[in-house]
């Protein structure tokens, strides 16, 4: 019998993209899914539009509410009591994958029991369409946290016994936009391994607005993930300064970093 999939999606404000986000989950060519939605104190009709889909598809989506906005890390943990699946996915309101992206997660974690953790390169976009790619290494070692996050977290797939062991997301205000970084430190400190498919399943949306929440605090937060991060992992205290890398890159101009991270993040067959 196929293991039931989760998906856990935190929705605020995301009326104008949220009907193509959750179309593409219903595309999807595995089809042993369920859908389990947290809004966190929306204000536009993010709310009507996810109650549709509870509706018409009784049984596959669900939808529970914060009564304030919480932030990501309460919001997802709000997901995981409710989710029932064996493996649990993560997807953004804003996004989109494609259509085999739950059947190729799900066929590396059922034959690989030393798998726990199963991202994929991503493409970015925007109005204009899809302008980069990331290309992330296959099989992240510990190391690897201190060049980059070595995993995206809107486009992975974990066991649910992974997010069992580590107690969830970290609840710190320290953590906000980079708790999923701080997850998969807590994962490999328990030992859990992952890999990062070599094909761009998963499209985030990378636009003007996108560049606007990526607040010099948040890098402030980098830098101490990092450091939670070299704790946990039991490396030297000198991986600390890995962290100040963030918080150099806040102190960029924004369209300075602009144009490094689209150069950055270029199609492979454009550079």
């Amino acid at each position: 019998m196929s293991k039931l999939v989760s998906v856990i999606i935190g929705i605020y404000n995301v009326e104008k993209t949220l009907r193509e986000a959750l179309d593409c989950i219903l595309a999807q060519t595995y089809t042993n899914w369920e859908v389990v939605m947290c809004d966190d104190g929306s204000k536009d009709k993010t709310v009507e539009i996810a109650t549709e889909y509870v509706e018409k598809y009784p049984g596959k989506f669900v939808l529970i509410r914060n009564e304030t906005n919480q932030g990501l890390n309460i919001t997802l943990n709000n997901c995981l009591k409710v989710a029932k699946g064996d493996y649990i996915a993560r997807m953004d309101g804003d996004d989109t994958c494609s259509p085999t992206r739950f059947a190729q997660q799900v066929e590396i974690l059922d034959n690989n029991p030393d798998i726990s953790i199963v991202s994929t390169d991503m493409l970015f976009f925007d109005h204009s369409g899809v302008w980069g790619q990331t290309s992330a290494k296959a099989k992240p070692e510990k190391l690897d946290f201190f060049h980059t996050n070595a995993f995206c977290h809107a486009a992975a797939m974990v066991r649910r016994q992974a997010y069992i062991d580590v107690e969830g997301y970290t609840v710190d205000k320290r953590l906000l936009r980079v708790e999923d970084y701080h997850l998969w430190a807590k994962m490999y400190s328990k030992g859990y391994r992952g890999v990062n498919i070599q094909e761009p399943l998963y499209q985030m949306r990378d636009d003007h607005n996108a560049i606007k929440r990526r607040k010099f605090k948040y890098r402030l937060n980098a830098a101490y993930a990092h450091h939670e991060a070299r704790k946990l992992l039991k490396l030297p205290f000198w991986y600390d300064i890995f962290g100040m890398k963030s918080v150099l890159k806040g102190l960029v101009p924004t369209f300075i970093y602009r144009y490094i991270h689209r150069k950055k993040h270029q199609p492979k067959d454009s550079k």
